[in-house]
């Protein structure tokens, strides 16, 4: 039933109605609300609220349909640590805004969020997707890079070119789809470092993701934790071309083909205007 597809956020929020041409993107989550590090510790977290927000109300303004999924279609968690105005140009009222938006969708409840599963997604149709988009925030870093689910939904999107955009820890999802994914993942954390998988789909290609140097200035956000690697460096050995801002925390986009991937908080709207322009 087609009714499932994010019960027409659109309307539900009173957003215009949607054109002749609007679009259904699907916006994929982590399951996750803390992210595993070194030596034990575990760190809280989830989605960053600029980086799922921003371009959710750019999609919704445009007139376009949001469909929410995680692997296991649970209710997602948003990391306490991006509700800050820093993250909105030190805009307090337009970060107000996206928790009432984000409030209004229900994303977080247990009982009432329009979140779906993978699977159902799948059962669905990719084909009624026009355009994926994964946030960051450092939980995709505990699921998203090993779903299998993900994996096959991104296969297909990249074998029909199909819009692929992804933001800040976001990119990292890109993993799902090695054909030995977890043994990869777990090659990195146990020893920094692992052999690439013949034939990932996205060697080769162009992109971007949060940086080790941003990762270094923002240690201080693990309260004292240490990640297990970080994902610029799994992407590059993975067959990935790197690239950054000259300065950190920077807005910086890149676009390769269907892929469209941006560095960090800051790069969240630049993406959603790039999916924007390809959803025209």
């Amino acid at each position: 039933m087609k009714l499932l597809r994010s019960l027409a956020i659109t309307l539900a929020l009173g957003a215009s109605a949607a054109s002749a041409h609007a679009g259904n993107v699907l916006i994929v989550l982590s399951d996750s609300d803390h992210l595993d590090l070194k030596d034990g510790k575990v760190f809280e977290t989830g989605f960053y609220l600029n980086e799922l927000m921003q371009p959710v109300k750019a999609l919704l303004d445009a007139g376009h349909e949001i469909t929410f999924a995680t692997p296991k279609g649970t209710a997602p968690s948003v990391d306490k640590t991006s509700i800050d105005k820093m993250y909105f140009g030190g805009d307090e009222a337009a970060m107000n805004d996206s928790e009432k938006q984000l409030a209004e969708l229900g994303l977080l409840s247990s009982e009432k969020s329009p979140v779906v599963s993978l699977a159902r997604v799948e059962q669905i149709g990719y084909d009624d997707f026009d355009a994926v988009y994964v946030p960051g925030g450092y939980a995709p870093m505990q699921d998203l890079l090993v779903s299998s689910e993900l994996g096959s939904l991104l296969t297909y999107f990249h074998e029909k070119g199909k819009i692929t955009a992804l933001a800040c820890h976001g990119p990292i999802a890109l993993l799902s789809t090695m054909a030995d994914a977890k043994g990869f993942v777990g090659q990195f954390e146990t020893t920094g470092t692992a052999k690439a998988n013949a034939g990932w789909i996205y060697a080769g290609y162009k992109f971007t993701v949060f940086s080790n140097r941003e990762e270094e200035m923002a240690k201080g956000l693990l309260n004292g934790g240490e990640m297990k690697f970080y994902p610029q460096d799994a992407l590059t050995t993975a067959g990935g071309e790197f690239s950054q801002a000259e300065a950190p925390f920077d807005v910086h986009v890149v676009v390769d083909r269907e892929l469209i991937t941006g560095q960090n908080p800051a790069s969240a709207p630049a993406v959603a205007q790039e999916l924007l322009s390809r959803l025209k």
